[in-house]
């Protein structure tokens, strides 16, 4: 399979535009972006199936990485060389992982090439639509901006192509770990969103009414099948009780159903596939001692719906390192700070993670050398619903790749370090004399 986008040609043309005028592009798509957000919203909820407010939330996110990316076309020197960018993103966030990727992408110069999940080809070609058309607009050739549907052989092709250096993957770790094996065999790069296993941790001085908002969200949100959904709940032992009867309250008042419909908050899961999964990981967690606190069954009805689950187990249970894309929230208890940040810490993933707590001696140490070991460490806030302006990425097995805001901008580009003689002399390094 070939990608007639990175004709030299189309590369020549897009690289000439000044990153100002890059920057110009890129806003008119978040204008256009704007004009369709609701629309675009609701194709989202209904291809994914998340509740309708979190796929207009979505579009809105690449309107915002759109702003961002604007400004960052102000502060790009001249000495930087664009690139090429290949991008794979999963059903979870069918837009939105393309607009932290393809905003920066573009006004950094590059082409971009975009495969979205198989499982959600009207947004990708809606969405593919809406650039092409303001690229067009400009007198720009249309395939700056590319886009594929279909399976793993165009991921495939896309990590074996020799003209895309760097390629955006988002999925699971055992996945990403192929595609950065099979990039990393021609010297490319890969930037890797993959697993997270994220925990909350609530200290004995935390706002449990704050706590317990953002515990529900971050589990239930999206019906559980957020990279950054908080899988794990570490409560201390002062509070354990407390808290969770508050949760098990509140876990009862979710509305589920149609998640076009106002009011609700867990849709279905995204296919029968991730109801199986569901169904055969609540097995798993009673055979490893895992007691059902709340849910754990499917619900018998038109559509992938399961019922959202607490569930108390031990920290060292093999089932707890992996992630489960379900609505599915371990809950395990601890004495002491060290303690909880070495469940934090003790899985494979290193995404996201959280603490409730008001002690700025609990805070810094959290956030320092001897806490969390994640990309995302957040204080008082849930684990998932980043804002852009940070870098987005995690560690260990999440991938270590970071996109979006912060200095992400700086992966998508070819980075060269230039030294220019411009006398008659020749000064060598470290004062050598060389005859």
């Amino acid at each position: 399979m070939a990608f007639l986008l990175f004709e030299p040609l189309i590369l020549d043309i897009f690289f000439q535009v000044p990153a100002p005028k890059r920057g110009d592009i890129v806003r008119q798509i978040g204008d256009a972006l704007r004009t369709k957000l609701q629309q675009l919203g609701r194709l989202v909820s209904l291809e994914m199936g998340k509740i309708l407010p979190e796929g207009i939330g979505e579009v809105q996110e690449i309107i915002d990485m759109c702003d961002f990316a604007v400004g960052l076309s102000r502060q790009l020197n001249g000495s930087i060389i664009p690139s090429e960018l290949g991008v794979i993103t999963a059903f979870n966030f069918p837009s939105a992982v393309l607009g932290w990727n393809a905003c920066i992408a573009l006004v950094c110069g590059n082409c971009v090439v975009w495969k979205g999940a198989p499982t959600t080809p009207l947004v990708t070609v809606a969405m593919t639509k809406l650039v092409a058309g303001v690229l067009e607009k400009n007198n720009l050739p249309g395939a700056i901006f590319t886009s594929f549907c279909g399976g793993a052989e165009i991921g495939e092709a896309i990590a074996k192509d020799r003209r895309i250096p760097l390629v955006s993957f988002t999925g699971s770790s055992k996945l990403g770990l192929k595609v950065q094996q099979t990039v990393s065999e021609r010297f490319g790069r890969c930037l890797l969103e993959l697993s997270g296993n994220n925990a909350i941790i609530v200290m004995d001085d935390a706002n449990i009414p704050l706590a317990v908002r953002s515990v529900l969200f971050a589990a239930v949100g999206t019906a559980g099948q957020r990279c950054t959904t908080c899988r794990r709940l570490l409560l201390h032992e002062s509070i354990y009780q407390m808290v969770l009867d508050q949760l098990l309250d509140v876990y009862k008042q979710v509305k589920v159903g149609d998640p076009l419909e106002k009011g609700t908050l867990l849709g279905p899961l995204h296919t029968s596939s991730s109801r199986k999964n569901f169904e055969k990981g609540i097995e798993i967690i009673k055979s490893q001692g895992g007691k059902i606190l709340t849910g754990g069954c499917l619900i018998e009805s038109e559509g992938n719906f399961v019922q959202p689950t607490i569930v108390e187990i031990s920290p060292n249970a093999g089932v707890v390192k992996e992630e489960l894309f379900a609505p599915v929230l371990y809950v395990m208890k601890f004495k002491t700070l060290k303690e909880a940040i070495e469940i934090n810490n003790s899985v494979p993933q290193g995404l996201s993670s959280s603490i409730f707590t008001c002690k700025p001696e609990i805070i810094f140490k959290w956030i320092g050398t001897q806490g969390s070991d994640c990309g995302i460490i957040n204080v008082n806030i849930p684990t998932n619903g980043a804002e852009i302006g940070g870098a987005f990425g995690g560690e260990k097995a999440t991938g270590g790749g970071r996109e979006a805001g912060s200095d992400s901008w700086k992966q998508y580009m070819r980075r060269s370090t230039c030294t220019i003689n411009y006398g008659n002399e020749l000064p060598l390094a470290q004062g050598i004399n060389f005859g």
